[in-house]
């Protein structure tokens, strides 16, 4: 150590926290957040201050871009050089900057994402709106600073007419803090502007009447309104934003055109990322896409397949790609070199007191400039009042300081008057020169009395602010580029999915899939069917019933765990394909099994979910109900829904509104009826009571049925092919526990019962047989008959074959031509399906029914 050092210790952590907050400090004050005022961060500003000083204004010639970047190195900002040449570009970039600082020459990049070439090959000069913003610089205006080696002055802040942190926004990360600030149309921020400086107490809903929404450069479309004006009311807010997009015919095929996209999205890296999706399958229906931009304008079309639903894709893109992104709005600026979080009136209040500020400052300079010009003209009118004898005490000084004081004395004149005279060109001794010297001087004395006025009067400092602004919004004002949807909002995944109706099967080994239902066909009783799928060997189809893409399932297992599921995410396949395992879709354990289904609305829908319930049965005659809300909020490893008894199962789950009524049917051919208001609601962990009594051992429930229709029809069907429709009042309502009514004469002939629905003459009946058959006909062929009776054929068995499921679809009867007797292909496409199908139980009682009303 050196003679005369000494050690100073200092604690470590002390040293880091400190030298931590100054750098944080400095981040956030000098490179990060805009000023309030100017809307600027200080590398903007000193690049527009150095291209200022070089005198590259818009009606000179470009200079090359590495010069500019040169003078403000060198003179303003000692950083790295591309710090400087990327801000400046940014302000030359029309996809960048709603209205351009910076008038680029060259290649400045492009909304591709492609690179702008270096600064030697590129030139610039200032635009005219940039001058607006520096306008009255040179009138002490503004506090000037010492640059870095304090050899020059730059500017703290621009003089700025325009309200430019408003109409191009900021973005920038400091140190535990970022902004991110959308730009806005300036004419609207100058109406709204006004506005203001009319009535200081507006509201920001008033406001937002002349600022509608922010205006990005790219255009695109503002979807929903909430985020916007959250955004406006607290500084904070999440703005939705979508390509302009329209349909076209190309090659003969549907397409979406898109011509405008959100605000900073790439490209190039959209369409490639859409490619990949397309790739991957995940968004289906598009053909090709093309990029057919040129220097017109931007258009990317996407071609779609034949079958392709134009909005259901356009949707999809919306969902998955960049042409729907959000833009977070953070408006953090520096007020008075603090940061500070700020609402809409906050900004324009901002902006307003600068400019006012701004005004008498250069008032104050245009006054002392106007007093010194009328003390000089005075003494010039004295001089030339006094011509002759002027010139006399020039002639007879020996200097231009004798002469100077020689006057001063004679005429009383200051040393400024004094040196002006002295200095007057011969010219000025003539009589036109001596009257304009009179009328300059009547000019500046009503100048001086209107500056003067002009200090004294707030408001008529407000309204020559005003006369400024109007004449900016007339000079640069254009119209919005990016439209306002204010019906919008998050796009939700039923705008992503075709509304139709399908058929669910599901087969007794677990395979499930979906099916458009306009793949059945519509065929007369008796007939032998159509082959409806694939099954593994030794599996056959279990469970099927229909519902629509947009509506929620519920899977109920035999141990009574619940799982949920939206039914588009049930894979598709076609009537024939075998379907994907049930295991692979939702957690079920290895050695449980899915045995019952509810499709619901809206589980979010407080009102539909206080007001619906849900009751269970299991194989060996127990019931319980339960509030709907209790499976309300899904678990990916499912919840417990039911408490299962030893040796028994859950059978059947079904919705219900509280004032149904049961049927529950067993497979010795009985049947009892009980009101719903017998059975309380329970919790989800309780195990039931008692809703049948079996007839031995060998029984069990065969299915259960929720009427709410008195007037309801009941079919049963055997294994064997009989089925039975008879009405519900010929089961009586009895308590609940009992043993129950025939329900159909059970004999060799027509098998066990196998399956019960409740239906009507506006039902058609789907019936599909282990071997994989399926047949369709109408239940308005079978007449009514009584309870006691075997039924009539429904299906001709073949050998050792035997019914898998039954179930129903409600159709539209005035749909229908009653005259039409041959099969109809598509039929519940024309149709219109508007219920839903309910699976049934097999010859073993392991199949279920699910009858959503």
């Amino acid at each position: 150590m050196a003679e005369g050092e000494k050690l100073i210790p200092i604690n470590i952590e002390d040293q880091m926290k400190s030298a931590y907050i100054d750098y944080s400090m400095s981040v956030i004050v000098s490179r990060a957040l805009p000023d309030v005022r100017d809307g600027l961060k200080p590398v903007h500003r000193r690049v527009l201050y150095g291209m200022y000083e070089l005198g590259v204004f818009s009606n000179r010639a470009h200079k090359k871009s590495a010069r500019i970047v040169g003078e403000v190195l060198g003179k303003y900002h000692p950083h790295g050089d591309t710090s400087v040449y990327d801000a400046m570009v940014r302000m030359a970039q029309e996809w960048s900057l709603r209205y351009l600082l910076v008038d680029g020459q060259g290649n400045f990049g492009s909304v591709d994402g492609d690179s702008p070439a270096a600064m030697r090959y590129t030139e610039a000069r200032l635009q005219k709106i940039s001058e607006e913003i520096m306008a009255d610089l040179d009138k002490e205006t503004v506090d000037m600073q010492l640059n870095f080696d304090d050899t020059l002055h730059e500017p703290t802040v621009m003089p700025t007419k325009i309200p430019t942190l408003l109409v191009n926004g900021a973005s920038g990360i400091a140190v535990g803090m970022a902004t991110n600030m959308p730009p806005h149309n300036l004419s609207e921020v100058i109406d709204g502007t006004l506005a203001y400086i009319d009535n200081n107490e507006i509201e920001i809903d008033e406001l937002i009447q002349h600022i509608k929404a922010p205006d990005f450069p790219t255009g695109g479309v503002i979807y929903g309104y909430e985020g916007v004006r959250e955004a406006f009311k607290t500084g904070r807010g999440r703005i939705v934003v979508r390509a302009k997009t329209n349909f076209e015919e190309v090659d003969g095929r549907d397409a979406i055109i898109v011509t405008e996209i959100p605000y900073q999205v790439n490209k190039a890296e959209m369409i490639k990322r859409t490619a990949e999706l397309v790739n991957e399958k995940r968004i289906e229906g598009i053909a090709t896409i093309r990029d057919e931009s040129d220097r017109k304008g931007m258009r990317i079309v996407y071609v779609l397949k034949k079958d392709a639903v134009p909005n259901v894709v356009m949707n999809t893109l919306f969902k998955f790609t960049q042409l729907q992104s959000s833009f977070s709005v953070n408006n953090i600026a520096l007020v008075a070199g603090r940061p500070q979080m700020l609402n809409l009136k906050d900004l324009i209040h901002y902006f307003v007191e600068h400019r006012h500020d701004v005004v008498i400052r250069r008032t104050r300079y245009d006054l002392r400039k106007a007093e010194e010009r009328a003390h000089i003209l005075e003494g010039l009118i004295i001089a030339s009042d006094n011509i002759d004898e002027v010139i006399q005490l020039i002639r007879s000084s020996k200097d231009g300081e004798e002469a100077r004081n020689k006057l001063i004395e004679r005429f009383n004149l200051s040393e400024i008057q004094a040196r002006a005279i002295v200095e007057m060109r011969l010219r000025q001794l003539t009589g036109l020169e001596q009257d304009k010297l009179r009328a300059e001087y009547e000019e500046i004395m009503k100048l001086i009395a209107e500056l003067k006025a002009l200090l004294e009067s707030k408001e008529l400092r407000m309204q020559l602010i005003k006369e400024e602004l109007s004449e900016i919004r007339e000079k640069y004002g254009d119209k919005r580029r990016s439209q306002i949807q204010y019906a919008g909002g998050d796009v939700s995944i039923e705008d992503l999915i075709a509304d139709e109706n399908v058929v669910i099967t599901i087969s007794h080994a677990g395979y499930i899939k979906r099916t458009p239902l306009s793949e059945y066909k519509t065929q007369n009783r008796g007939g032998v069917g159509q082959k409806g799928v694939t099954t593994r060997d030794q599996d056959f189809l279990e469970h099927l019933f229909v519902a629509t893409n947009h509506q929620y399932m519920l899977f109920f297992t035999q141990k009574g765990k619940c799982f949920w599921m939206r039914v588009y995410e049930i894979p598709e396949g076609s009537k024939t394909s075998k379907g994907r395992a049930i295991q692979n879709l939702v957690n079920i354990e290895p050695d449980d099994k899915v045995k019952a289904f509810i499709c619901t609305q809206d589980l979010k829908d407080e009102e539909y979910i206080n007001n619906h319930y849900v009751i269970m049965c299991t194989k060996k005659g127990t019931v319980k109900k339960t509030l709907l809300e209790q499976y309300s909020r899904p678990r990916l490893n499912g919840i417990n829904a039911i408490t299962i008894r030893e040796d028994d199962e859950l059978l059947e789950a079904k919705l219900t509104t509280g004032e149904s009524q049961v049927l529950i049917a067993v497979k010795s051919g009985k049947l009892v009826r009980f009101e719903e208001g017998k059975t309380r609601p329970m919790g989800r962990s309780a195990s039931g009571v008692r809703g049948i009594t079996l007839q031995d051992d060998k029984d069990e429930v065969i299915g259960m049925v929720s009427v709410n229709d008195i007037n309801s029809e009941i079919l049963v069907v055997s294994e064997k092919g009989y089925g039975k429709r008879s009405s519900l009042e010929d089961y009586r309502i009895t308590n609940r526990g009992g043993k129950g009514v025939k329900t159909l004469n059970i004999t060799d002939k027509t098998g066990v019962l196998v399956s019960i629905n409740n239906v009507t003459d506006a039902d058609d009946l789907m019936i599909i047989n282990k071997s994989g058959l399926t047949i369709r006909m109408r239940v308005d062929d079978l007449r009514v008959m009584g309870r006691a009776t075997q039924g009539v054929r429904l299906i001709n068995i073949k050998g050792d074959d035997a019914i898998a499921a039954v179930a129903k679809v409600l159709r539209e009867e005035d749909a229908i031509d009653e005259a039409v007797e041959e099969v109809l292909d598509n039929v519940d496409a024309e149709n219109g399906v508007t219920g839903y199908i309910e699976p049934n139980e097999n010859t073993e009682g392991d199949t279920q029914e699910d009858n959503n009303e």
